[in-house]
């Protein structure tokens, strides 16, 4: 997401909007902090069906392209829309109306954008009705382990528990949550036509959900082991399918198309997602080498890269920069290749340029600092400060909440530099971050001995002992003179 050991980094760190008001609050702030989950990739066996959380930049940015547009017709502001992608899971859920889970199974299996973003106004259309507040006592019984699951999963990753975050992520309790969000027959027919409304409004065609629904129809007739969840909690009829596609039907954008531009990204993100959460040899036999498209070469870049054949991974993603120079995901990734196989300047070197391209991605800048932490030069350690601080000042959607790792490497660029202060401050911020407030306190008061009086870091490690439960003792010791 000492510096963290080279890992597979499927870059990702997200801030889960709304669920501390929607479940609890972990944090004074009401936010959750979830972590770079790419870290957890190093523990997703392509070969099994464990199902983990992926969040990345790239692959973020391309469904907010593809759904923003039906967030703002059901009146939704899209950066408070938080978008969790579950692998190996062929579902959609609405757990709030900000936020929303969709399954890597889903996503691969649309044949347009426009089949996803149907299926996705759906479930709009349950977040914007607020069916999942609805249901019955059952159902509200299911939804509220599975909230709390996914969120203790996603601060383990925080905190760097990779192990604890894949068994809580993975639980059969946190999955099994999804069968009780099905909803009735009326909240079924509610969503229908309030997705169609959504896409209507939009300016997009419902015709993809028409489709979707027509095309997995038969999952309806197949026993519960070879049923896809997503049509468990969202049962099908014939009756049903032919009123969507009525009212489908006489919508003015009926014949409207996707743009080849929505097109292209949509490939892109199922060529990565296939490359990173699937075996390599389905990447290899999906996109064969007499392929020439960048989805393809894209494809079997990352698959090489994860079949730790590095040599042969690095030269298809140079081949890749040479057509697409400009592109800061190739490099992004070129440096991740790099990292982990501890060539920690040269990964360096690449990272910078996909800042250059990006600045205001946080993720690449921690990635970034990353690289420059690894090589424990402590000429390099400012300048990790600065684009740590950086990523941690920006607000953005595609990463938003990437704290918790980064004040790991802030602590250990702290300590390289001798700021005892400062290591202990960011080690408290991130246990913080994490939920750990017992750590979180312990370090802040540490923090506080090597801070001067009134500083603003004095002041915020003082902030933290004061929110995170303190003892009497505690609050005795923020009396004495620190620094």
């Amino acid at each position: 997401m000492s510096a963290a050991p080279p890992t597979r980094r499927f870059n990702m760190h997200r801030r889960l909007r709304g669920v501390a008001h929607a479940a609890f609050s972990l944090v004074a702030a009401g936010t959750l902090i979830a972590a770079p989950m790419a870290q957890a990739q190093s523990n997703m066996d392509s070969s099994s069906n464990d199902q983990q959380v992926i969040l990345d930049t790239e692959i973020n940015a391309i469904l907010h392209k593809e759904f923003d547009p039906v967030f703002r017709a059901a009146g939704l502001e899209p950066k408070d829309v938080t978008i969790v992608i579950v692998t190996h899971m062929f579902n959609a859920a609405a757990a709030s109306n900000h936020l929303l889970f969709i399954g890597t199974d889903l996503i691969e299996k649309t044949d347009n954008p426009n089949e996803l973003i149907g299926v996705i106004a759906h479930e709009t259309g349950h977040a914007a009705g607020y069916h999942a507040a609805r249901v019955g006592e059952e159902e509200k019984a299911g939804m509220v382990p599975f909230i709390l699951t996914m969120a203790l999963g996603v601060l383990a990753a925080a905190a760097g528990a990779g192990d604890a975050a894949g068994a809580l992520m993975g639980s059969s309790q946190y999955f099994g949550a999804l069968g009780a969000a099905g909803y009735s027959r009326e909240q079924e027919a509610r969503a229908d036509q309030a997705g169609i409304t959504y896409l209507e409004k939009s300016g997009q065609s419902a015709k993809g959900l028409v489709d979707f629904f027509d095309e997995f129809r038969y999952q309806e007739i197949f026993e519960e082991t070879r049923r896809y969840k997503w049509f468990d909690d969202h049962p099908l009829t014939s009756d049903r399918i032919e009123l969507l596609r009525k009212r489908a039907m006489e919508q003015p954008h009926w014949a409207a198309v996707d743009s080849p531009e929505i097109v292209a990204d949509h490939e892109i993100m199922k060529a990565k997602l296939v490359g990173f959460t699937e075996p390599a040899q389905t990447a290899f036999f999906k996109y064969k080498d007499d392929d020439h498209s960048f989805v393809a070469r894209y494809a079997r870049a990352i698959a090489y890269y994860r079949e730790t054949e590095t040599e042969r991974a690095l030269s298809d993603i140079d081949a890749l920069l040479h057509d697409y120079p400009n592109n800061p995901y190739l490099w992004e990734l070129k440096g991740q290749v790099l990292f982990e196989a501890a060539r920690t300047k040269e990964a360096e070197a690449a990272h910078q340029h996909a800042v250059d391209l990006k600045p205001d991605a946080p993720l690449l800048r921690i990635n970034l600092a990353q690289a420059m932490v690894a090589q424990d030069d402590p000429a390099k350690m400012d300048g990790a400060v600065l684009h740590l601080r950086r990523a941690i000042s920006l607000d953005r959607d595609d990463l938003d909440g990437g704290d918790s790792f980064a004040y790991r490497l802030l602590a250990q660029a702290y300590d390289s530099k001798g700021d005892e202060g400062m290591a202990r401050l960011s080690t408290a911020e991130e246990r913080f971050s994490a939920g750990d407030y017992v750590q979180a306190r312990i370090f802040a008061l540490r923090a506080r001995e090597h801070l001067h009086q009134n500083t603003p870091e004095w002041r915020r490690a003082t902030d933290i002992v004061l929110v995170s439960k303190p003892t009497d003792d505690d609050l005795k010791a923020l009396g004495g003179r620190s620094g």
